[in-house]
């Protein structure tokens, strides 16, 4: 009789309810506890009261921020013309800051926290309560986040805060983006300590993932600048829900971004994930400016973004604006969260959009979430053979030589060493 594999969620619940954390190259939950929390199960709301408090004590001043005093600020920077209306000035209740990190812009009184549960005002300051916060590592394959196109067959050690700019109603990894970052008990832990941690295990790749890396900014920044110093390379597995500024310094110091294009239509962006779809546009045509190397992932869900007009519509905007060198994964969605109602995607649908971006002119699509499935595997746009064979995640072959197809010598777009 075979194993009955069990879900992520299962297993987690699992190991909160019996205190396990993975260790070394496995999933670390650094408090247990917090899973219980976040199920419901235990922890009263003075304790995360308390916890809270010693986390703003400690909580480092957070970048991307504006209020009242910031030289050059106007009551348009925080207002619109109909709030503003004819006043010349406004006594504020307490000071109030304007968040500028992510698309969401929130205005924030004394007390209050952002979208993300990650970025409070405290005292007219912005803070950030996840700098050196990390509740969940792990070492994946690259091929995981995914990046096809981007080192194939390296190991990333991959890490995540709580918190999310988005409220995704499929989310995959809700236990911690959908998390306050009192719901975890963790010791800090500077960046140089990811670093040596990322060359301990002697992976070339630091990933920040799982949850929206964005509302981490700071610290992912300085992470990341120490891994350039030692010869790690970063990369960004993001929502893309972030504004032009913060985006712009994740471009010079990061090797690489995935952005989930998550569907194409506005409608979708409001009523599924609780965002917008013009902020993630900008945000992908900005890192292909920028010359960081970029993938993107499109979720299809059935009956939510899978109509032919909304894929055909995405296919053509990648084209249009990027180019067709852009990797576009094509994933299978599986039932999570808040949309458990819906099956997960036939096959045979994400084969039909696979062909139809192929035959479209997109050089690098691909299907995730189907292991085996020819869309795996990545083909010269030149002579149409298998360059990179996988099955899932694995490398099965490989044939590409100094960036160039080993059969006809066209060149593949990506970085390879």
């Amino acid at each position: 009789m075979g194993q009955r594999q069990i879900s992520r969620r299962e297993f987690l619940r699992t190991a909160a309810k019996f205190g396990v954390a993975v260790t070394a190259t496995g999933l670390v939950l650094s408090d247990p506890q917090a899973l219980l929390r976040l199920i419901g199960l235990s922890a009263t709301d003075a304790e995360a009261a308390s916890v809270l408090d010693a986390i703003v004590a400690q909580a480092p001043v957070a970048r991307f921020w504006i209020n009242e005093r910031t030289p050059g600020v106007t009551c348009a920077d925080c207002h619109t013309p109909a709030e503003i209306g004819d006043r010349t000035s406004h006594d504020h209740d307490g000071p109030v800051v304007r968040c500028l990190l992510c698309a969401n812009n929130c205005l924030l009184k004394p007390g209050k926290r952002g979208r993300c549960h990650a970025r409070m005002n405290v005292d007219g300051q912005l803070r950030t309560l996840v700098y050196g916060r990390p509740i969940a590592t792990h070492i994946d394959p690259i091929e995981k986040k995914p990046f096809f196109n981007f080192l194939p067959g390296s190991q990333a050690f991959s890490l995540a805060t709580s918190g999310c700019a988005l409220h995704c109603l499929f989310c995959q990894n809700w236990e911690i983006s959908q998390a306050s970052p009192e719901d975890y008990q963790v010791d800090f832990t500077p960046p140089g300590r990811i670093v040596r941690s990322a060359r301990a295990h002697k992976t070339p790749v630091i990933a920040f993932t799982y949850n929206e890396p964005t509302i981490f900014t700071e610290y992912l920044l300085d992470i990341a600048r120490l891994g350039n110093e030692q010869g790690i390379r970063s990369v960004l597995i993001s929502c893309g829900f972030m504004n032009e500024a913060p985006l712009r310094e994740m471009c010079a110091r990061l090797a690489a971004i995935k952005i989930d294009l998550k569907g194409f239509s506005e409608e979708f962006y409001r009523r599924i994930s609780s965002a917008h779809l013009q902020p993630v546009l900008r945000s992908i045509k900005q890192v292909a400016r920028s010359g960081t190397h970029l993938e993107l992932v499109n979720l299809v869900i059935p009956t939510l973004n899978d109509q032919p007009d909304r894929i055909d519509g995405l296919i053509t905007w990648v084209l249009d604006e990027l180019g067709p060198d852009v990797p576009v994964h094509f994933t299978r969605f599986h039932p999570d969260f808040r949309l458990q109602n819906l099956p997960p995607t036939p096959v045979e649908t994400l084969t039909r959009v696979w062909e139809t971006a192929r035959d479209a002119g997109l050089h690098y699509a691909y299907v995730g979430n189907v292991p085996g499935h020819p869309g795996n595997s990545t083909y010269c746009p030149g002579c149409g053979k298998v360059v990179i064979g996988r099955r899932g995640f694995f490398i099965t072959e490989m044939h590409i030589t100094d960036g160039r197809c080993a059969y006809c010598g066209a060149p593949i777009a990506g970085v390879w060493q």
